[in-house]
């Protein structure tokens, strides 16, 4: 009988999780496997949803956000006789070995799991704050950037039309990535991230020499969730500057949305290579793209680790702080 491979998804939701589903899947079958799904997360592990895949099951997904398998956060994971009772579903189907497409908490979790019962797993990376360490692009990423800017352009016409200012608050709890890249990419005059040291005075100067003598008539300041300063930046605006600011917090907005050509192509790479590196041998490989190139670490590598922004980036985005 095949060996049984399972694709699961946990943590927060990120578009490129669908193509890398149905790639997992075809390509498992073609190494030899017998692939299953594993629907709603580490719960549906322990509640039994798993089911085996089949071409109806992953045809059309790769244009929808999201995951198909749902996802969930699971504290009876946390008990060594739920992850027993997963373990249990696992083997009466012949399923030993996993995929799971999430975050470092979702790897730590099938790590666990693997030291209780052996069962290797391969990690994809997939967060759309892109702040797992040792790679430097995780799926989702490039979805939630388009979706962003398109949110911004739009943003942008008022802003134009009414001599406005707009505060875009964008997610990142931890991580600056979303709005640096935003504010880069969209031209935005302030960028607040957690990374960066900002000076507010240096801000107000700069724009009001703009403004007073360069002909600015709008601005647009995106801020990472993380620095819990919206509300603040935008009375320091309409105070300090004499413009009319709005607030506008785009929330989750950025998780949806067709996956991108880049996070499409991304997925079926990583895809392909969580099942390779599974066949080989591996036993908790965390799949990575770095400098052009891609491989896999071991995960005690990579959530032992603390992400950290590409150094250009934060050098470019400096001058928007201050």
């Amino acid at each position: 009988m095949a060996e049984g491979l399972a694709i699961m998804t946990s943590g927060g939701d990120a578009a490129g999780m669908n193509p890398a589903i149905k790639c997992a899947v075809e390509y498992a079958a073609a190494k030899g496997y017998k692939p299953f799904l594993v629907y709603d997360g580490l719960r549906g592990l322990i509640d039994d949803r798993i089911v085996e895949a089949n071409r109806e099951l992953v045809s059309g997904i790769l244009h929808r956000g999201g995951t198909i398998l749902r996802s969930s956060r699971s504290q009876r994971f946390f008990d060594i006789e739920y992850r027993r009772q997963a373990y249990e579903n696992l083997k009466r189907r012949g399923i030993s070995k996993l995929i799971v497409i999430g975050g470092d908490g979702s790897f730590r979790a099938l790590n666990q799991f693997y030291a209780d019962f052996g069962v290797p797993f391969a990690g994809i990376p997939a967060t759309i704050d892109n702040d797992i360490a040792g790679t430097d692009y995780c799926l989702g990423v490039d979805t939630a950037l388009n979706m962003i800017r398109q949110s911004v352009d739009s943003i942008r016409d008022t802003a134009s039309s009414f001599s406005r200012a707009f505060v875009i608050e964008v997610m990142g709890r931890h991580c600056g990535y979303l709005a640096l890249t935003s504010a880069l990419s969209c031209g935005a005059e302030i960028c607040l991230v957690p990374e960066l040291e900002y000076d507010l005075n240096a801000i107000g100067a700069r724009l009001k020499h703009e403004i007073n003598h360069e002909g600015r008539g709008y601005i647009i300041a995106i801020v990472a969730e993380g620095v819990k300063m919206s509300d603040y930046l935008t009375r320091w605006i309409k105070d300090s500057l004499d413009m009319d600011a709005r607030l506008t917090v785009l929330g989750h907005v950025q998780r949806g949305g067709s996956p991108t050509v880049q996070d499409r192509i991304m997925a079926y790479k990583f895809a392909v290579g969580a099942v390779e590196a599974l066949h080989a041998g591996e036993t908790n490989a965390i799949m990575v793209y770095r400098d052009g190139t891609y491989g896999h670490l071991p995960i005690h590598t990579v959530v032992d680790s603390k992400y950290k922004i590409d150094p250009a980036l934060i050098r470019l985005g400096a001058p928007l702080g201050r």
